[in-house]
């Protein structure tokens, strides 16, 4: 009996366990699915129109964005992103639909090209390339080939809307025989924004360019970065015939995402900024730019690990832990002890407050302790971390939650803020993940 079959006992001996089994059964029908969508999506719904989204950050809340500007509603399983949650994203069109926005994601090579052959999208939105899953992708350049196999399937009657203020995304545009509209800040886009500034804790403020006319704008997200989302949007839907007078309502009643850059006041005055969903090392210095741009009180971070580092984690760690230094006063690190020297080294040579610095080496537990001693009226915590770290527990802690899981590691395909153990905590049950 090999031991994956000698597991199945520990499995069905939790819900976590049952619910990873029921998954992977599920998973199995994908070989299955992938032809009858293609069929479907061929057939049937061959006139709906389908904005594709993808890129390394950022698809989520885009893919959002893209599909409130254009007046639909966003499904409760549309931020699924890969095999049998794109082929029920495909089922979950009907013929008399005008449009539909579905996101896509990959870890690993050949996978864009057969969801490009599924999908068949009018128009592809691509956010950004960088280093999520180099550990499979490998370099920039394999992974904007990979991904840009959504841009090279449009037909010469579809539009790409690239982010053009990133050159791994503007290259695309050598990709394809379509149309293409570029967003960003600078202003060779075709859709830009200026004059950017926080709002805070409301959101951000900043001057729309686009289609000859300039707007006003305000929304609820939070940081720089995400205003690329916004863009994004407005490019789609003024391609796809709509007004600024349309969208611009629409977009600006965006909330954020959950778990990405989003702001959760808190019973004690102070202001959560959670952003546990990823932590891919561009989205740990975006964060830490927003972080800096905050005026706070004080300003603290649960700083958790950087997912598949692109290089050797040593030099990382401390160049985070200086930037860190030099933003913060409090700092909860959460993670292995072969990467809290570096970081702690980091903090120390940027000169941070020792006593402020706290090692909760792998438990969440630990951590929300941490925090909640030192919290107060008019500080801002911002919590970045791995996602299978699930940090969002400490997020949740924050917000009023009972947390009693303290595991390490987590695979389960649902949030915490679902999960029975939540709560319940593991109390001797074996956690196979």
């Amino acid at each position: 009996m090999s031991r994956r079959w000698k597991k199945i006992p520990d499995f069905f001996g939790n819900p976590i366990g049952r619910r990873r089994l029921l998954s992977g059964l599920k998973g199995r029908a994908w070989p299955i699915l992938l032809p009858v969508a293609t069929f479907y999506r061929r057939t049937f719904v061959r006139k709906v129109r389908i904005v594709a989204v993808v890129g390394s950050f950022g698809k989520s809340t885009t893919m959002r964005a893209i599909t409130m500007a254009l007046g639909r509603n966003v499904h409760r399983r549309a931020m699924l992103n890969a095999k049998n949650a794109v082929a029920g994203a495909v089922f979950r069109l009907r013929a008399a639909d005008r449009h539909a926005v579905i996101e896509v994601g990959i870890d690993k090579p050949g996978k864009m090209a057969t969801y490009a052959r599924l999908i068949l999208p009018d128009i592809t939105v691509v956010t950004s390339i960088g280093s999520e899953h180099n550990r499979s992708l490998k370099t920039l350049e394999i992974t904007r080939s990979e991904k840009a196999a959504m841009i090279r399937i449009l037909p010469r009657s579809g539009l790409a809307v690239l982010n053009g203020d990133d050159p791994n995304v503007l290259w695309m545009q050598s990709q394809t025989c379509a149309r293409v509209i570029t967003f960003g800040l600078a202003e060779s886009n075709d859709v830009r924004a200026s004059d950017i500034a926080f709002d805070w804790p409301r959101g951000m403020r900043f001057r729309l360019h686009a289609g000859g006319e300039t707007r006003a704008l305000r929304t609820s997200l939070a940081g720089k970065h995400m205003v690329y989302t916004i863009l994004a949007a407005v490019a789609v839907a003024l391609a796809e015939g709509f007004t600024l007078d349309l969208i611009t309502p629409r977009i600006t009643a965006l909330a954020p995402t959950r778990g990405r850059m989003e702001t959760v006041p808190l019973a004690n005055g102070a202001i959560l900024l959670r952003d546990d969903f990823k932590s891919a090392l561009e989205t740990f210095d975006a964060a830490l730019d927003t972080l800096a741009e905050i005026p706070a009180q004080r300003r603290m971070v649960v700083f958790g690990e950087v997912s598949e580092p692109p290089g050797s984690q040593g030099p990382i760690y401390r160049r985070l832990g200086e930037r860190v230094a030099h933003i913060v006063s409090r700092t909860i690190f959460v993670g292995e002890s072969s990467v809290w020297s570096p970081f702690a080294a980091g903090v120390k040579r940027g000169g941070g407050p020792r006593d402020e610095l706290i090692n909760a080496e792998k438990s969440v537990c630990r951590a929300i302790e941490a925090v909640r001693e030192n919290l107060g009226p008019g500080d801002v915590v911002l919590v970045k971390g791995r996602d299978n770290q699930r940090l969002e527990r400490v997020s949740l802690a924050l917000t009023g939650r009972t947390v009693r899981c303290d595991i390490n590691f987590c695979k389960a395909t649902l949030r915490c803020e679902e999960c029975p153990m939540l709560e319940r905590g593991w109390n001797g049950v074996k956690a196979v993940m």
